[in-house]
């Protein structure tokens, strides 16, 4: 009989004013004994709404058995056939919205935590199981991968296990795209993405780090160079302002640099890593994503006193997981809703304060969620030292500037075809945040998955 408890076992985590001052992660993971209790809690439905919610069709049902069982080498195996990145996706999905939120048993009290589950599954693997990964036998074709994020990762991965020789091309000095520079180590420990890439590279794919393509070397001379074909993985990296007065005075980061300068460069140990980062006291983060709860919670962690949320809608419309709203809050993030900077005022060229107007909700939008609108006469000042833009990003143009032939969005998304990935360049395919805008680790991951799968059948038809 399943355990029908109707909430999750709940996870240990560092206490809140313990974590906001360090970057060792939040969350400390399921015991072997959380973690099988955790697993009896899953019906194992016939139909089976939680793989449908996957976007890599990890089949949950059979791992958590495993899990429920004690079999945890046997769980890991069951995952791995489907998402070659466990530990990573077990912390950073958002499983709220896709397996857990079609679980049945979420609909009397929560679902079963399968996020944690295959964090836990992962984990164990690490610790206790040499996870070396032999290269399979060459079908003698060769495929490029340009950048090292989730999607590239998974379609390398992916077209190593069907016998392609590949090599990835990132153009910083660490592999992981986003996984590296955008998320805080404390939710997701670098050291642990790092042993996730191995995997990859024993698999036989080969990487080469500081390689910009689209300026070190085109796509056109990677086909040229005999590639059969090319996957582009490159990500959204170019961040979006707003564009109102004074984002050009010192003080003012994108989320992205912030984050890159904290994340990949180490900032937060400064003088023992070179490159320095300013916060100061009074910290303003613009935007309710999930990059600035990142932004807002590492500022609060680099020693700012005040912190705030600044969003233009209320809590309802954040679009931020609500595990990590949860964790701001926790950690005393002071969030300012329904309130929309106009102005960023300087003094002797450094940011002072900055100037919101308050917001009320009018009618929905296109997007589904009501409208903000400007209250009259509204506006007011808040003392700030830091202003941080968290508003999305966008692709890089180098690609698709140096890629005659190459059809994109007028945002600068590449077009695919959905199915396949293929773009309007013969042999070129792409996937991830590079065509979708700013999205999630997993939707990237699902569709480098699914570019390998149709690469692989094309070139298996053409080839021959």
């Amino acid at each position: 009989m399943p355990n029908m408890r109707l909430d999750k076992v709940p996870m240990p985590e560092q206490e809140p004013n313990v974590r906001n001052q360090n970057f060792q992660e939040v969350t400390l993971g399921y015991t072997e004994e959380m973690a099988m209790e955790e697993a009896t809690r899953c019906l194992n439905c016939k139909q089976r709404f939680c793989v449908a919610g996957c976007p890599v069709n990890v089949p949950i049902p059979e791992f958590i058995t495993e899990v429920a069982a004690g079999h945890f080498e046997q769980a890991y195996e069951v995952i791995t056939r489907e998402n070659a990145l466990p530990a990573i996706c077990g912390r950073v999905c958002p499983q709220e919205n896709q397996c857990e939120g079609k679980c049945v048993r979420g609909k009397k009290g929560e679902p079963v935590a399968i996020g944690r589950l295959e964090r836990f599954v992962a984990d164990y693997v690490i610790e206790h199981l040499d996870q070396k990964v032999k290269p399979a036998s060459s079908n003698g074709k060769k495929v490029a991968v340009v950048g090292a994020g989730p999607a590239g990762l998974t379609c390398s991965g992916e077209l190593a296990r069907l016998g392609y020789t590949v090599t990835l091309f990132e153009a910083l000095h660490e592999v992981g795209g986003v996984l590296v520079y955008g998320i805080p180590e404390f939710r997701l420990p670098k050291q642990l993405v790092a042993k996730e890439v191995q995997k990859i590279a024993d698999s036989g794919v080969h990487i080469e780090k500081n390689v910009i393509v689209g300026r070190s070397i085109t796509i056109d001379e990677l086909m040229e160079e005999g590639y059969d074909a090319v996957f582009v993985g490159s990500g959204a990296g170019l961040p979006n302002f707003m564009g109102i007065e004074g984002e050009n005075l010192n003080g003012v980061y994108s989320a992205n640099e912030f984050l890159t300068r904290s994340n990949l460069m180490k900032a937060y140990d400064f003088p023992n890593a070179p490159t320095p980062i300013f916060v100061g006291n009074k910290v303003a983060v613009v935007g309710g994503g999930n990059v600035a709860m990142d932004a807002a919670r590492t500022a609060k962690r680099l020693g700012a006193k005040d912190v705030y949320i600044v969003y233009r809608r209320g809590e309802e419309e954040l679009p931020a997981r609500r595990e990590e709203i949860h964790h701001a809050k926790e950690e005393g993030i002071i969030f300012k809703l329904l309130c929309n900077p106009t102005k960023i005022h300087g003094s002797e060229g450094a940011v002072s304060h900055l100037e919101c107007v308050e917001m009320e909700l009018g009618a929905p939008d296109a997007s589904g969620r009501r409208r903000p609108v400007e209250k009259e006469n509204s506006n007011h000042l808040l003392e700030m030292d830091t202003v941080i833009i968290a508003i999305g990003q966008s692709p890089n143009p180098l690609i698709r500037s140096t890629t005659p032939g190459l059809d994109v969005q007028k945002w600068g998304g590449i077009i695919v075809h959905e199915e396949t990935m293929e773009t309007s360049k013969a042999n070129i395919y792409a996937g991830g945040d590079v065509v979708t805008g700013a999205a999630t680790v997993i939707l990237a991951m699902g569709a480098g998955k699914k570019a390998a799968h149709a690469i692989h059948e094309k070139l298996n038809t053409t080839l021959k």
